[in-house]
């Protein structure tokens, strides 16, 4: 009787724990929702996972050459692939080591793509960009303007074709419902300044 109370309790606990702990050599991570257009970049975290050659799994950061390092595959240029490209391309490596290598490629983290803020807002600084968001909606997650600010001389810079690009953003204009092309959306790398 003891015996089956414990196993019912084991087994509760392991289902609570979900399949990560029940195999210790799987690597579970949640995926992150992709925002349209993704590419990978600096500083994402992906895993690598091979579903019959554990040992060519890794957990791995983009580092700031825009490599990662897979066990026997060493170092692979990511940074700019899109997760499908890139498990493409660790197919192709593999292929050359392993018969029929399963690759899948799993961002769990994105950390490459940012917009900035800074000047006159309550919460200058980086701020995520893994959804689609607008010039005011990011003044908005910064905290809104800090009082006395008119907000009518905001510059949004931009890098486009290789050239940096200023666009102007009024955001009296804007919040009182007018001239809202000005609202554009937000792109990674983006930086708005709040005079």
């Amino acid at each position: 009787m003891q015996i089956s109370i414990i196993a019912g309790l084991v087994a509760g606990w392991l289902a609570v724990q979900g399949p990560a702990f029940t195999d210790p050599g799987r690597h579970e991570s949640a995926a992150v929702s992709l925002p349209a257009g993704y590419v990978i970049g600096v500083d994402d975290h992906l895993t690598i996972a091979f579903w019959r050659d554990k040992e060519l799994s890794a957990d791995v950061v983009v580092r700031p050459d825009g490599r990662i390092s897979l066990p026997l595959l060493n170092d692979i240029a990511v940074a700019g692939l899109t997760p499908e490209q890139l498990r493409v391309l660790v197919l192709e490596l593999a292929s050359k080591f392993v018969e029929d290598p399963t690759p899948s490629v799993v961002v769990r983290e994105i950390h490459s793509r940012q917009v900035f803020i800074t000047g006159n807002v309550n919460k200058p600084g980086a701020y995520p960009l893994n959804a689609p968001m607008t010039a005011m909606q990011l003044i908005a997650s910064a905290g809104g303007l800090k009082e006395f600010v008119s907000g009518k001389n905001i510059v949004i810079l931009r890098r486009e074709g290789g050239r940096d690009v200023s666009l102007r953003f009024d955001y009296q204009a804007v919040r009182n419902g007018r001239n809202l092309q000005q609202n554009v959306e937000m792109r990674p790398g983006d930086t708005v300044i709040v005079p």
